[in-house]
């Protein structure tokens, strides 16, 4: 069963409750054959494609290296653990 057929409460990325607004990542990306998605808040979302390509992401999955090992990941999880879950601020582009 795919996880988008699962509603899960909680972001995928952060484990923080979800807020209003949901919404859904590919932990493999559909331009690397991926299908399954999983309920993620829109900051992480853009976290997650401000620091990775889908390379990357490919690459993290199938070596199973859990993303929040990444130090930009690891910093943003560390600032996003006390917001609310709707919570929103601008996020950086990939340079």
């Amino acid at each position: 069963m795919a996880a988008d057929e699962i509603y899960s409460d909680t972001c995928w990325l952060c484990g923080r409750p979800l807020g209003r607004r949901v919404e859904w990542h590919h932990p493999v990306p559909k331009s690397r054959g991926g299908r399954e998605t999983v309920p993620i808040h829109p900051i992480c979302h853009r976290t997650l494609h401000a620091v990775f390509s889908n390379a990357d992401l490919a690459r993290f999955e199938t070596e199973g290296t859990p993303l929040s090992a990444h130090p930009k990941i690891e910093k943003f999880l560390a600032w996003i653990a006390n917001k609310p879950p709707d919570f929103h601020a601008p996020t950086h582009r990939r340079r």
